[in-house]
């Protein structure tokens, strides 16, 4: 078992997960139980999922959580775009945080290919 908040992973996707509360703050009303909701809670699965799995006794239970979070990363970037497109967002800060999103992805499939997960 190690601490979560060693990991360099978990500390960018807290980060990304931080950014996307800030830039969903100014979307409209009528989408606080809709898009507002599911990327804020796409988003915060990402560290959530790297933290539970390291309370996890093995590389094997770990790695199911990983996975699970590069499935949420994906699910944000989506909805990342998908918020660009209706103009929630600007293009500008679209792909800022897909990049940082992008960069969580690459860093938990690294993860889980040290970890032998298949």
């Amino acid at each position: 078992m190690q601490n979560f908040r060693n990991l360099l992973v978990w500390q960018k996707s807290h980060s990304l997960t931080i950014h996307v509360y800030n830039i969903t703050k100014n979307f409209p009303n009528t989408e606080l139980f809709g898009l507002t909701s599911q990327l804020r809670r796409a988003s915060s699965s990402i560290p959530t999922n790297i933290a539970e799995g390291c309370g996890r006794g093995s590389d094997k239970d770990f790695g199911r959580f990983i996975q699970i979070a590069l499935g949420s990363a994906s699910e944000t970037e989506y909805l990342l775009l998908l918020s660009n497109e209706l103009g929630y967002i600007t293009k500008n800060d679209s792909e800022i945080v897909i990049l940082e999103t992008e960069e969580v992805k690459k860093m938990l499939t690294t993860l889980l290919k040290t970890l032998n997960y298949k």
